[in-house]
Order: C-alpha cells, then sequence, then structure tokens
C-alpha cells in the first residue's frame, strides 16, 4: 500500500516537472496562479541540480535530470 501511493507520488512529480518545464517557455502560463504553485513545489527540487549543472546555451538540463532521478527512486521502490 505504501510503494503503491509513493509511487503515484513521485509519477504526480514527475507530471509536474514537466507542466513546469513546457510552461517556463510560455510568459503568459508563468504568470498564471497555477504555475505559481508548480513553481512553489518543483523549483525547490530543480534548484540543487542546477547549482551543480549549469545550463548550456541557455538551455536548462536540470528537469531531464530530476526526472531521470526520480525514475531511478521509483524503480528502487518498487522493487
Amino acid at each position: 500500500m505504501v510503494v503503491k501511493v509513493l509511487h503515484l507520488l513521485i509519477e504526480l512529480l514527475i507530471i509536474l516537472v514537466v507542466i513546469h518545464a513546457i510552461g517556463s517557455w510560455f510568459p503568459q502560463v508563468r504568470e498564471s496562479r497555477f504555475y505559481y504553485y508548480i513553481d512553489r513545489i518543483v523549483d525547490p527540487l530543480l534548484e540543487p541540480i542546477r547549482r551543480v549543472v549549469p545550463s548550456v546555451g541557455g538551455v536548462d538540463f536540470s528537469p531531464m535530470i530530476l526526472i531521470f532521478i526520480l525514475i531511478l527512486i521509483d524503480r528502487a521502490v518498487l522493487r
């Protein structure tokens, strides 16, 4: 039961990271209240990664790295 709940939370977080990354491309989305709440959840997870991995040519790879880490955690939990 706990494993299923954790799995669902990780999946939800991955979806939020994707929405956050896509929403960051559009200024009108970044100004919305919906994006504000997603940013409050996702940005604290992205900041430590951004400190270690700088953007390359203006491209921020931290969302991809975070998703990869979340997938690894999810697979470890499911075992």
